[in-house]
């Protein structure tokens, strides 16, 4: 209950951030107003804009787009290895927590307060918080999103070139849409990598979310200015690669774990 309760806090929270942030279509400047405007979206915009002059090259705007998405990266990466670790005690407990359910299977206010009850005891035995997985990505969001709004509105990338398509323009080939769906695809899918079929199950919104997902993020990019499609393809490159070099020696350590005590 609390964790639906601090998921729909977070989506109010994202709704009434992005109700304040009408003004997508305009230019950002050191005179918009708005603490939105000057102390999120402004310094983005200007990082990208002074990496830019400073590599004072013809693919200088994308190649700062590229360089901003990977410093982000790993400043909110701390936050990224904390959510993989609650991720996979989640996944681990998966099994127990649905002999609970099906133990307490009523609907009826008592049988409820005692699922609640031994669900919390299952989470204190095991050292799991429900919410720690959702906190990083409430903490991610705005810094996110202000990286978007500083792409969309930055003027200085009108009718830059980056490799082979222009960055206020969608990509001709639909190369990067491609790229963009398939590199989601695949961040999704190593995470889900050593759950069961069972524990899959168990949690059909994960296996729903593998495939919209990327059909969503790549239908975006196709109509989207290719320096967000840029954006997203770097940003989930570098979450393919975090995932391969974090969570495939956690799950290599559990299985030696486990046979040393077999």
């Amino acid at each position: 209950m609390r964790k639906k309760l601090l998921l729909l806090l977070g989506l109010v929270g994202v709704i009434l951030l992005l109700s304040g942030c009408t003004e997508i279509d305009q230019d950002i400047t050191p005179e918009s107003e708005g603490i939105w405007n000057k102390y999120f979206v402004y310094p983005l915009s200007w990082l990208i804009v002074n990496v830019a002059e400073f590599f004072n090259a013809e693919y200088g705007y994308g190649l700062s787009i590229v360089l901003v998405t990977l410093l982000i990266r790993f400043i909110l990466l701390p936050l990224n290895i904390k959510q993989l670790k609650s991720s996979k005690a989640m996944q681990a407990i998966q099994p127990e927590l649905q002999k609970v359910r099906e133990k307490y299977s009523s609907k009826d206010q008592q049988t409820q307060q005692k699922l609640q009850q031994e669900t919390m005891e299952l989470f204190q035995k095991n050292g799991v918080n429900p919410l720690a997985g959702c906190l990083p990505i409430i903490v991610q969001m705005p810094i996110l999103i202000a990286f978007y709004h500083a792409i969309m509105r930055t003027g200085a990338l009108d009718g830059h070139v980056f490799l082979w398509f222009r960055l206020d323009s969608p990509d001709p080939y639909y190369i990067l849409p491609v790229l963009t769906a398939g590199f989601t695809y695949l961040q999704q899918k190593l995470m889900m990598a050593g759950t069961t079929a069972t524990q899959n199950s168990m949690m059909p919104q994960m296996t729903m979310m593998l495939y919209l997902m990327p059909i969503m993020i790549g239908v975006f990019a196709i109509f989207f200015p290719s320096a967000l499609a840029l954006y997203w393809v770097v940003g989930n490159i570098f979450m393919v690669l975090q995932t391969l070099l974090i969570k495939n020696p956690m799950m290599k350590r559990d299985e030696a774990d486990a046979g040393g005590t077999k």
